[in-house]
């Protein structure tokens, strides 16, 4: 119970600090833009009728940042390869915990804007994410940023969910994820923990990819689970 609540109090700290970090460049803006019209009540309510969408983008670009670099110092992660119980409640899983808290926010808050362009990309880079060049991820539902590895020209289309970990029978189990080279993955597809897929390997849409499968390259595979196309 002491390590739970210990977890849920220096997550509520952390992301608290974060946020506040993340508003010092909005604060900025704000008082110089105040500052600029002086007392008049008019000019102050159109400068701040038209400051709110930028400010919002402008939080929301900072808490890409800030975030994953205060991740970083904590050690906050998901611990590749193991097996936590959710009943043992040990420190591996509380990190785990926290990080996906953590990340989660940002996905709320930042992701709905930026998803699909080099700003996300550069994000689950900075968060732990092993990336290659001109990754297009255009979906919300990629968890375990740490746990990700793509190459080059990789696409994960809307809705896909790619996940490093998984629970079963109250444990939770974690595995890299690997996408190699020129790898799409269609729009609401599923890829589960342990995943590795080959080169120029094309998944169709709404498909689903069974956890530790190996996918060769070169070869399209669509449906429940995934099978090439003959």
């Amino acid at each position: 119970m002491a390590r739970t609540t210990w977890a849920m109090v220096t997550l509520v700290i952390v992301e608290g600090l974060v946020c506040g970090v993340a508003l010092l460049p909005v604060g900025g803006l704000w008082y110089f833009l105040l500052n600029i019209v002086g007392t008049n009540v008019l000019a102050r309510l159109i400068i701040v009728s038209l400051a709110i969408v930028p400010s919002y983008v402008l939080f929301a670009l900072a808490l890409m940042i800030v975030s994953p670099l205060v991740m970083r110092m904590l050690g906050w992660h998901t611990p590749a390869d193991k097996d936590m119980s959710l009943a043992d409640l040990d420190w591996s899983l509380l990190s785990w915990v926290r990080y996906g808290a953590s990340i989660h926010l940002v996905r709320v808050v930042a992701g709905t804007v930026f998803r699909a362009t080099p700003l996300w990309t550069f994000h689950l880079r900075l968060s732990g994410a092993r990336l290659g060049k001109r990754v297009y991820v255009n979906s919300l539902g990629v968890s375990d940023y740490n746990l990700l590895e793509c190459g080059d020209d990789v696409v994960i289309g809307a809705s896909v969910h790619v996940s490093g970990h998984t629970v079963e029978s109250g444990v939770v189990k974690t595995a890299r994820v690997k996408l190699g080279d020129r790898v799409t993955i269609g729009i609401g597809s599923v890829i589960e923990i342990g995943v590795e897929i080959g080169p120029g390997a094309q998944i169709g849409a709404m498909s689903f990819v069974p956890k530790h499968t190996k996918l060769p390259g070169g070869v399209t595979y669509v449906g429940v689970p995934a099978e090439p196309i003959k």
